[in-house]
């Protein structure tokens, strides 16, 4: 259920709702709009009656949302959502007509390293820095991070560079020291479905990059973004990263096709990462063009200066100069589409 307010519904008007709402068992979402506010409804398992809230001040009509996820949906809200990541060298937009570039080692390996690739990455353009301090592995002899150590690296490269910080989190100890280090908490296509780690996520009070599973849907993917939504947590990007098919000449399919289906769909931002979407460093420039062609509010990209010597995912880590080669590439397609990298 939604419940749509007038464009002069007063502050107290909307909390009186709310606190109906709330009395009532249910649990009340207040989402502004361009030109209102609506309230989206959930903990109802079935149809609800709340038809006398129609008669409240300031609420213009109660409407049922048929989808099962409510929040994310655009019945709840018609207008794209923009979420702003806060860094020291000012905000960094996703969506509302701009493309926002993240970019970094897919592990971070050690000071030096990171802080190499930070330069370089930086003086392209880069506004955002990614890097896994936490990384879940298929293999459990693989590089698994270094944990708080790589975390507080990050932050120094923060505090160095100016660059905000994603970074994933993998259980609830973890997420607790991201949200404290990082700008931006992602949550990888593994856990994608561990619903009791999406709803801390949903709790914290940084915004949260969410990676499609593997195998998941696009309901599925939405789905698992409405558990976010529904603890509280409205700034959430959501990435496409591939899903495993019957092609076997690249490491996933990157499903460019869900792109315009999640933007007619839901409000949310949602990105591209073409880097695990493929495996392959040969691929990660062309798609990402394809990306920013296709309307994606952002790519992310993995970068090292000695990718045959990573810990991680080497051979889809793109060297410095493509990097560079990419920004401007990235930048003339986007201007085509009347949009700007930030």
């Amino acid at each position: 259920m939604l419940v749509v307010m007038q464009s002069h519904a007063t502050d107290e008007q909307i909390r009186a709702v709310c606190g109906v709402i709330e009395s009532l068992g249910y649990k009340a979402h207040p989402i502004p709009g361009a030109g209102r506010t609506a309230i989206g409804i959930t903990g109802n398992t079935g149809a609800i009656d709340l038809t006398s809230l129609e008669g409240m001040p300031g609420v213009v009509e109660c409407i049922p949302v048929s989808k099962p996820y409510k929040l994310v949906s655009r019945d709840v809200k018609e207008n794209d959502t923009v979420v702003r990541v806060p860094t020291p060298l000012g905000d960094v937009a996703f969506g509302g007509g701009s493309v926002a570039l993240v970019a970094g080692p897919c592990a971070v390996e050690t000071a030096e390293q990171t802080f190499t690739i930070a330069a370089a990455v930086k003086k392209s353009g880069a506004r955002l820095f990614r890097g896994g301090a936490y990384k879940p592995r298929t293999s459990p002899y693989s590089f698994q991070g270094l944990g708080e150590p790589g975390l507080k690296i990050l932050a120094s490269v923060r505090d160095q560079f100016g660059l905000g910080i994603i970074t994933e989190a993998v259980d609830h100890e973890s997420l607790d020291l991201v949200e404290e280090h990082a700008d931006v908490i992602q949550i990888g296509a593994r856990n994608m479905q561990n619903f009791s780690l999406l709803k801390r996520a949903g709790r914290a009070k940084k915004p949260v990059l969410l990676k499609r599973g593997m195998s998941a849907t696009l309901d599925e993917f939405l789905m698992a973004a409405e558990y976010i939504l529904s603890e509280g947590n409205y700034n959430v990007i959501l990435c496409e990263r591939g899903v495993r098919t019957f092609s076997d000449f690249t490491r996933n399919t990157l499903d460019l096709s869900v792109v315009p289906a999640v933007q007619r769909r839901s409000h949310l931002p949602i990105v591209v990462d073409p880097s695990h979407g493929t495996g392959r460093r040969n691929k990660v420039l062309p798609l990402s063009r394809a990306a920013v062609a296709v309307g994606a509010d952002g790519i992310l990209v993995e970068v090292h200066h000695d990718p045959d010597r990573a810990l991680s995912d080497g051979p889809q880590s793109i060297l410095p100069a493509e990097f560079d080669q990419l920004v401007g590439e990235a930048r003339q397609i986007a201007g085509v589409l009347h949009r700007s990298l930030n």
